[in-house]
């Protein structure tokens, strides 16, 4: 259609929306699924926020805030990076908050990129990460991370991957899709080629933060490496960790020149984030913290559940995640199988697609995440749906000839 815009040819709709609408559909027209492909926590916002938020309501914090955050969530923020990360930053001048952490990078890379300007994006990646980039005129540059690697990117293959244009590093650690997340020794390595390169940047997506298992201390690179403090943006936000993942709000900590340009796309696109959802972030950060690890160690169960169950469907692999709550099986066996059906399976979306079909279960193709062939569970669901989600799988594979 010659009124649209070119660049709406570039990107794509996200395939994990997209996997989740189908699967509403199907539900809506009567057929039993289980839909695994949605990131979100199945866990209600806890009640204190709630209740936060509807007491900020009763005071009438309903209206226009401050582009980019009040001076109240700004200064939490601030305390969190300081009390969880050892990071410090000047609430007024150093903090973003956006509708999102989703907005949040998309405003970094709007303010940065040039055309022609090259983003390092491992895969797999979110989703999000190549599209946003090319509405930003910048050129993502793939860099394939495999399995024998923990999904995790080496210090080499960043060496090789940089070149004169390169801008920036999108780092996702617990990462979406895989669960892979970078220890301190493996973002120290990282960072000592990012240091010999004084043009990159890191954009950290630590999104999952607070969703790591079997102790795993996580770290970000701003804290590990502090030379690349102010060549780095520290994007977190409350949607995982804290069950908010409709409230849209996400924020990061970075250079005041950096945090003052995305103000500036910010002020011009949406304005402030809700005025309320602020008010129950402020609670959620400021307020009780203990439900976290107790609500990962339910994530833990989980995950050990669905490894070993997808790791007793015939033609799978699913390796053990550090955190957040996705596993990443190969389906590589399955490959040139056929089904009962008839039909051959020869990638991971068909593989997926038999899977919705002859199972009723919805899951993502690796191909939406840069890497095949291998596909995306998310078990932010109950103990019984996944243990019927993982049977149906069970027997879906074992059908294959």
């Amino acid at each position: 259609m010659p009124f649209l815009a070119d660049r709406l040819s570039r990107i794509k709709p996200s395939a994990t929306i997209a996997v989740t609408s189908k699967a509403r559909a199907l539900k809506a027209a009567g057929r039993d699924v289980i839909g695994l492909g949605a990131g979100e926590p199945d866990f209600d916002t806890p009640e204190s926020i709630r209740e936060a938020a509807k007491a900020g309501i009763d005071r009438g914090q309903t209206r226009y805030t401050d582009v980019d955050g009040t001076a109240e969530l700004k200064k939490a923020i601030a305390a969190k990076f300081k009390r969880e990360n050892g990071l410090e930053y000047d609430p007024a001048s150093q903090i973003s908050v956006g509708t999102g952490g989703k907005q949040v990078l998309y405003n970094g890379l709007m303010a940065t990129l040039n055309p022609g300007d090259e983003v390092i994006i491992p895969a797999p990646y979110w989703v999000s990460y190549p599209d946003m980039v090319l509405l930003a005129e910048g050129t993502p540059v793939v860099v394939p991370c495999g399995a024998e690697n923990g999904f995790k990117l080496q210090p080499q293959q960043l060496e090789q991957a940089i070149t004169p244009k390169t801008k920036w590093l999108i780092l996702n650690s617990p990462s979406n899709p895989t669960g892979a997340a970078y220890t301190a020794a493996e973002l120290k390595a990282l960072g000592a080629v990012l240091l010999r390169h004084p043009q990159v940047w890191v954009m950290t997506d630590d999104m999952y933060e607070h969703l790591v298992f079997d102790d795993f201390p996580f770290a970000t690179m701003a804290q590990v490496v502090p030379e690349l403090h102010d060549r780095t943006l520290t994007v977190n936000g409350v949607s995982k960790a804290y069950s908010m993942t409709g409230w849209r709000i996400g924020y990061a900590g970075g250079p005041k020149a950096l945090i003052k340009a995305m103000a500036v796309i910010q002020s011009q696109s949406t304005s402030n984030p809700s005025s309320v959802s602020q008010v129950a972030a402020l609670e959620a950060l400021n307020g009780p913290q203990d439900f976290l690890k107790e609500r990962a160690k339910v994530f833990q169960q989980r995950r050990d559940l669905v490894v070993s169950m997808i790791n007793q469907a015939p033609g799978l692999h699913c390796p053990t995640p550090e955190g957040a709550f996705y596993v990443y099986p190969s389906c590589a066996a399955t490959i040139g199988k056929t089904t009962p059906d008839g039909t051959v399976i020869k990638t991971d979306e068909d593989f997926v697609t038999y899977l919705l079909e002859a199972a009723g279960v919805a899951v993502v193709q690796g191909a939406a995440f840069g890497l095949s062939p291998f596909f995306r569970i998310s078990y932010a669901t109950s103990t019984d749906v996944l243990e019927e989600a993982c049977r149906r799988i069970q027997r879906a594979c074992a059908a294959l000839r």
